[in-house]
């Protein structure tokens, strides 16, 4: 990957932006670097598409997988596991989280926050998708980004365009995903990041620094 990966990497972006496929390649492509890494999946926000769904892929790529049971419950935050605080505070791994997409998925970062701070080894990725409601404009994301950052003490380092419509996305659409993507780090001063593309998906040209993923399937 040329996205240089930090310490700790965290994904977050509002629901639909795809960010916990992203996690979840993220985390398998470390592994195949050769780095050490363990996914924790802290979204408490969206219970339709977990990472955990993926644990058997990624324990089989030597992926350490730190899942809730409970995303969507109204389960308190004290009650996260301790793991995913031992995964911050020790350092013998990549850690990748995988963040709920909203102010109220982002509030549970705020336990996490003085080790990540403290370690200054991370960064705070904020993923979006054009093509989804609220965030079809850079505008409309820069507002959710404002939602996020007000109630996390962690500030985004950089964006991920991950701009698509599933199996019908096209060059065209990566293409518009990228303008407004670019649009979007002037509005913010942040840098893309990577944009994601399934590994058959066609791209346009002048696409820099391409993440190819492939889709995760939920398991029922």
């Amino acid at each position: 990957m040329r996205f240089e990966p930090k310490r700790v990497t965290l994904f977050c972006g509002h629901y639909g932006s795809g960010k916990t496929n992203l996690a979840v390649n993220y985390a398998l492509a470390l592994a195949a670097s050769g780095r050490p890494a363990a996914l924790a999946d802290i979204d408490i926000v969206n219970p339709y598409f977990r990472s955990a769904d993926s644990r058997a892929e990624l324990e089989s790529a030597g992926v350490e997988v730190i899942a809730l049971p409970f995303a969507g419950s109204n389960v308190d935050l004290p009650s996260l596991p301790s793991a995913v605080y031992g995964l911050v505070e020790r350092r013998d791994r990549f850690a990748v989280l995988d963040v709920g997409g909203d102010d109220r998925g982002a509030y549970a970062l705020g336990r996490f926050s003085p080790y990540i701070l403290a370690e200054d080894d991370y960064d705070m990725l904020f993923v979006v998708n054009f093509c989804r409601p609220l965030t079809r404009t850079a505008e409309e994301a820069l507002d959710v980004m404002r939602e996020i950052s007000a109630v996390c003490p962690i500030p985004f380092t950089a964006i991920v365009n991950n701009t698509n419509v599933g199996p019908d996305t096209t060059a065209d659409v990566i293409a518009a995903g990228d303008a407004q993507a670019r649009a979007l780090s002037a509005l913010t001063g942040l840098p893309v990041a990577m944009t994601g593309a399934e590994r058959d998906a066609a791209l346009p040209a002048g696409i820099e620094n391409v993440f190819r993923l492939t889709l995760q399937k939920k398991i029922i």
